[in-house]
C-alpha cells in the first residue's frame, strides 16, 4: 500500500514521503497513529504543490542571495576603532560589528556566524572578508580598520 507519510518514521522514511508499507503496517500502525495517511489522489496532489513550493522558495532565496553578493563583492567596510598601546587596536572588531555594519551601509541583514574571518582583526589595517549569504553563494569584502578621530 503507497502511503503518504506525516512525520519521519524510523526505518520507514521522512516527513513528506512517498513510501510503499505493507497493508498490515499502514492499518494496525501508522493510520491509527495518524502518522501516515493513504496516498489517493488528492494526498499525492499535495504532495506535489509542497515540493513545488519548497523548490520555488529554494530558487527565490538562492536569487536574492546571489543579487546580495553583486552587491557587496569587492565592497569596503571601513570600521573604526581606539587606539591602544603602540599603535595597536584597544580590543578587537568582531564579526557582530561587521554584521551591523553590512546592515546600516548596504541594508543587508547578516548573521554573525555567516562572516568568516581569516584571523581576528586586533591591529589597524586592511583585511579580506567571506560573507555567506546562502548555501554556496558567498561575497569576499573587505574590512578597513583606522583610528577614531576626535572631534
Amino acid at each position: 500500500m503507497k502511503v503518504v507519510l506525516l512525520q519521519d518514521v524510523k526505518g520507514t522514511g521522512k516527513k513528506g514521503e512517498l513510501v510503499n508499507v505493507s497493508d498490515g503496517y499502514a492499518r494496525n500502525f501508522l493510520f491509527p497513529r495518524k502518522i501516515a495517511k493513504e496516498a489517493d489522489a488528492q494526498a499525492i496532489n499535495e504532495l506535489k504543490n509542497a515540493e513545488q513550493s519548497k523548490q520555488y522558495k529554494i530558487e527565490t532565496e538562492t536569487a536574492q542571495a546571489k543579487a546580495n553578493a553583486d552587491k557587496l563583492n569587492g565592497q569596503t567596510l571601513t570600521m573604526f576603532g581606539k587606539a591602544g598601546k603602540g599603535g595597536k587596536l584597544f580590543g578587537s572588531v568582531t564579526s557582530k560589528e561587521i554584521a551591523a555594519e553590512l546592515q546600516k551601509k548596504f541594508g543587508i541583514s547578516v548573521d554573525k556566524r555567516k562572516i568568516v574571518l581569516d584571523n581576528d582583526i586586533k591591529s589597524f589595517g586592511t583585511y579580506n572578508c567571506e560573507v555567506r549569504l546562502y548555501n554556496g553563494v558567498s561575497a569576499v569584502i573587505k574590512v578597513m580598520v583606522t583610528e577614531e578621530t576626535a572631534n
